[in-house]
């Protein structure tokens, strides 16, 4: 287990992760919205799935799990959603549970709740499904952090896993333990999130905001365990309106897998599964593309990432969703950066501003730039690879939104 709990953030940097940043213009008030989530549910948090951790062949059975995610909203129920989309084979979840944090791996007493699906206390996931528990009552915080353990009795395929999580989650090898309020037998830690893939909540939130990216949504670069990623500090600035949840993928591209590194699909391939899939989606907004620039193969090509973006936006429109491009921030400093991929980047931010194909824009690039050398991000926003923002970088993306526009 030691193998997969070793992936880090740190060792995604070197994958040449993916960046983006924030803009202008932020508005105090939320409009109001044309029509509330179906069934009054809203995704509180995410993660995209994104790939199988290696040299997993027979899963990890007889392991208990506890995954610490940081809702956006609150409510009166909830339900959860595991994953398998990367697996080899089936898996079975022999007891899953949901408890509010009250620190570490420890649940606060009386928090604790065993999951049903489809009535029943464990449920058979094939290779490349998705499963959703049946709703469950829990008093649900907002801006606060739940426990979702789970216990797999036997072997399986490679785990589903989301590798950037900048958040300390907890295991033990030890047997069934998801029922233990107590987190003393959790004696091992991972900087990594396995098997879930959401949380919805009812009776708070009227909506979804989505937020689709790479490594800049994804938060690399902010503090961990802060919940300092600019889709966290949006979702303060909502105050629990909408819920957000971050679709960001660390190295993620959107025209080509990266295969191997944990990079995920391509952003056309998932847009299916970790947007237009989610519940109660209002907003969906897009920041991604610098990746397809600087990562080797390089796409020089300004058209071929404005026709993604044109299929992502006809996609959701389809759908109903409002779409927000974001405009790609800064990288000169980073390793690989020349004149050739700054021009690529350029017509590309020049498309989002003037094309009129999204619903609305968010200027990061702008939000974050240094006034002094404009293709520089600004060194107080920079978390030092002069790809990726800082939390204070992060926090002036998220001022760039404009409420109103959600």
């Amino acid at each position: 287990m030691r193998r997969f709990l070793a992936v880090s953030t740190a060792v995604l940097a070197g994958l040449a992760i993916l960046t983006t940043s924030g803009g202008a213009n932020p508005e105090s008030a939320v409009p109001a919205l044309a029509q509330q989530s179906v069934g009054g549910w809203a995704g509180t948090w995410a993660a995209a799935p994104a790939s199988g951790v290696p040299n997993t062949p027979d899963g990890y059975p007889g392991y208990s799990i506890r995954n610490v995610v940081h809702t956006s909203v609150g409510g009166g129920r909830a339900r959860i959603h595991l994953s398998n989309a990367f697996g080899t084979s089936a898996v079975t979840f022999g007891h899953v549970t949901v408890a509010v944090e009250a620190t570490g791996a420890d649940a606060v007493p009386g928090t604790l709740r065993s999951l049903t699906f489809g009535g029943a206390p464990s449920v058979v996931v094939p290779n490349g499904a998705e499963v959703l528990s049946d709703p469950v009552g829990l008093r649900v915080p907002a801006d606060a952090n739940l426990l979702v353990t789970t216990y797999v009795p036997t072997k399986s395929g490679p785990v589903t896993y989301h590798p950037a999580a900048a958040q300390t989650s907890y295991f033990t090898r030890a047997g069934d333990f998801t029922a233990s309020e107590s987190g003393a037998p959790y004696t091992e830690q991972t900087s990594v999130w396995h098997y879930v893939s959401g949380v919805d909540v009812q009776g708070g939130a009227e909506a979804t905001v989505v937020t689709l990216g790479d490594s800049i949504t994804d938060g690399v670069g902010s503090t961990t365990g802060a919940n300092h990623r600019w889709p966290d500090y949006l979702a303060d600035r909502l105050h629990g309106r909408f819920g957000v949840q971050n679709a960001g993928i660390s190295a993620n591209r959107l025209l080509l897998d990266v295969p191997g590194s944990g990079a995920g699909q391509n952003a056309l391939s998932r847009f299916d599964r970790d947007v237009l899939g989610v519940g109660g989606v209002r907003t969906l907004i897009v920041l991604e593309g610098i990746n397809d620039i600087q990562q080797d193969p390089h796409q020089t090509d300004p058209d071929a990432i404005t026709s993604a973006y044109r299929q992502l936006v006809a996609q959701a429109h389809a759908r109903g969703i409002r779409v927000i491009g974001g405009t790609l921030t800064p990288f000169k400093g980073w390793g690989v950066y020349n004149e050739t991929l700054e021009a690529t980047r350029t017509a590309v931010n020049q498309f989002i501003r003037t094309s009129n194909v999204f619903d609305a824009v968010v200027d990061f690039d702008a939000a974050v730039r240094d006034p002094a050398d404009p293709l520089r991000m600004l060194p107080a926003y920079d978390s030092g690879d002069h790809l990726h923002p800082g939390d204070a970088g992060y926090e002036r993306m998220a001022a760039a939104v404009r409420l109103d526009r959600l």
